[in-house]
């Protein structure tokens, strides 16, 4: 991409912060925020986004697993992990473009 504000790498690691929340949650999205904040505003911002979404995944799963005791949590949690996988392969997708990503539904804890 012509005009990319981001290197390569910073394009790889990106990718590679937004398709971990599928398997760690929001513990690389933090790290590559708390790392690059300073030295690398677009991946910062790319782990920024990675860290809200993944804090919002988790605080979705605890309340669709209280909400199990009233049946409705056992369709909801699936649901959770199912926009968790498909929201980060389209994150992913795009900030291997270059493109800047930002989740629908995301609570910004982090502004």
């Amino acid at each position: 991409m012509i005009g990319s504000p981001a290197s390569q790498d910073d394009k790889n690691v990106a990718v590679l912060t937004h398709l971990s929340g599928m398997f760690f949650s929001f513990l690389v999205p933090l790290i590559v925020w708390l790392v690059s904040r300073d030295s690398k505003p677009w991946l910062a911002q790319e782990a920024k986004e990675a860290l809200n979404f993944q804090l919002s995944i988790v605080i979705a799963s605890v309340i669709s697993g209280v909400l199990t005791v009233l049946v409705i949590g056992a369709f909801l949690l699936p649901a959770v992990w199912l926009a968790n996988v498909i929201f980060c392969i389209v994150a992913a997708v795009k900030t291997a473009q270059g493109e800047r990503y930002s989740y629908p539904l995301t609570l910004r804890l982090l502004a």
